[in-house]
């Protein structure tokens, strides 16, 4: 690590005139964050045009500061209305949202908040030591470590889901029947399409997602009644967000494996911030001691995705401003900024503006930090959203989630679709059936065909003995293996302990 460009980067973000670009875009990040459906994406979009009479530095700063704050204003709206403001939250839903029934929503958004600043600022330690090593990362990853790492992810989702083995496989199967919609990147190959234009380039990924949590939700709240919380659960105390505080380093493993998870994915193209966030978390409950409190409002499910959550976002920058590869969606955008304003990406970038990239990774890390003190300012407030009567809560989201799903892209199948998956969440919710293996099986099922149909064709056919001569491949099948065999250890020592 070179802390004289570390330290110069930060004089130089204080002393330039442009750090208040980062406040400003600390704000559109929140805003964006908790406003469902919309997300980081859309914010950078739309920050494209306002960069073009900007000086470079002003603009990484700006664009850098959105990126950063978006994923803590997307866990407030998952914690308070068991609605994800971007699809990496929606991890976050699973104990923040019970965590909120139980009259504790200040302890889950001081969690989140912390976990977030600190999931940012260990990513960007993390990632000032591995930039100098960056090329050598992200050449160990090639097609079969792809296709090896996304069964990874599936096969430890559906462990994760406790006592509901067969419900998720089967949740998964249908995720991964929707993934498959539409052209075959491979063969050119239509599938499942029917006679709809509009699923020729497969199923929108946000409308699913929006519909899946937010008119789902809104839908169970609606034929509940009252609101959120009870009145016997109504507590508003400050004191719940410094609980949530101090949770967060009396779990400080959680915090660091979360932040690892977030930093590594992060840097991995294609896989992003959705796959970081549930990896994180069922990392958490497969080394937890008591794995069958998550989902009931388990504090250490809010903070381990949240962790990772953060860390990936500076981390993703690796493979866009080193190799031109975008890692997330966010960071393409981002990239398209920086060529924009005539920085190159590619090996060269990090000898010749290496001082501009550790400003924009300072950036991203320092509007993580604001975002969680805004949001640790406002949880009071933002807490007072829960009492609301869903009379006037559900049709208020529903109409700002259909809005925000039909300005993203201008189509109203969005809307439909939207529509359709939330009538579908809401019957997973009603028969039990967990949604985060569908989820995790849409993101990661057109990555899996891909890698699968080019490790291949590389392999010749013999796919089994081009892995065995890749060390990295290796380590990824004896990671799936010991995964498979953890439930069996796990009733071991359930076993164990009773009887003793």
């Amino acid at each position: 690590m070179d802390f004289g460009l570390v330290s110069g980067a930060l004089t130089e973000l204080i002393g330039s005139g442009h750090a208040h670009y980062i406040f400003f875009g600390v704000l559109v990040g929140l805003t964006f964050g908790v406003v469902p459906g919309l997300g980081g994406t859309t914010a950078l979009a739309l920050l494209i045009p306002v960069t073009y009479t900007m000086d470079p530095v002003g603009a990484m700063y700006l664009a850098g500061g959105s990126m950063g704050a978006t994923s803590f204003g997307g866990s407030m709206t998952a914690i308070l209305l068991n609605t994800p403001g971007t699809p990496p939250n929606a991890a976050t839903t699973f104990d923040g949202y019970p965590l909120t029934l139980q009259g504790k929503a200040g302890m889950a958004i001081g969690a989140s908040a912390t976990a977030s600043a600190m999931g940012g600022l260990i990513g960007l330690i993390s990632l000032l030591v591995v930039i100098p090593l960056a090329r050598s990362i992200i050449y160990l990853f090639g097609p079969p470590e792809f296709f090896l790492l996304t069964i990874l992810c599936l096969i430890a989702i559906a462990v994760a889901t406790m006592g509901k083995l067969l419900r998720g496989l089967i949740a998964a199967g249908f995720g991964l029947l929707v993934a498959f919609v539409g052209m075959d990147t491979v063969s050119g190959e239509l599938r499942y399409a029917g006679e709809l234009d509009y699923l020729w380039d497969g199923v929108p990924l946000v409308p699913v997602l929006t519909g899946m949590f937010a008119i789902s939700q809104m839908l169970h709240l609606a034929l509940k009644g009252g609101s959120i919380v009870s009145a016997a659960h109504r507590k508003t105390k400050l004191s719940g967000v410094l609980g949530g505080m101090r949770a967060v380093f009396r779990h400080w493993t959680h915090l660091l494996r979360g932040s690892a998870i977030g930093t590594v994915i992060g840097a991995i193209p294609g896989l992003g911030g959705v796959v970081a966030s549930f990896f994180a978390y069922s990392s958490a409950v497969q080394t937890s001691r008591d794995p069958e409190t998550f989902g009931k409002g388990n504090i250490i499910g809010v903070i381990a995705p949240e962790s990772a959550n953060n860390a990936k976002d500076g981390a993703s920058l690796l493979p866009a401003v080193a190799f031109g590869i975008p890692g997330s969606a966010e960071s393409a955008l981002l990239l398209s900024i920086l060529i924009l304003h005539g920085i190159e990406p590619g090996p060269s970038i990090l000898v010749e503006s290496q001082r501009e990239i550790y400003g924009l990774i300072l950036a991203i890390t320092f509007s993580a930090v604001g975002a969680s003190i805004v949001g640790l300012l406002s949880a009071r407030w933002l807490m007072l959203i829960t009492h609301v009567k869903v009379q006037v809560l559900v049709p208020v989201v529903i109409t700002v989630t259909l809005t925000a799903v039909y300005v993203l892209e201008g189509k109203f199948g969005d809307v439909i679709v939207c529509g359709i998956m939330g009538v579908v969440g809401y019957l997973m919710i009603r028969f039990d059936y967990p949604r985060l293996t569908f989820i995790i099986a849409l993101v990661l099922g057109t990555t899996m065909e891909q890698a699968f149909h080019q490790s291949m064709t590389i392999s010749d056919g013999d796919m089994v003995s081009y892995v065995v001569g890749r060390p990295t491949a290796v380590v990824l099948v004896v990671l799936i293996v010991l995964t498979l065999l953890f439930p069996a250890y796990r009733s071991y020592r359930s076993l164990a302990k009773s009887s003793a």
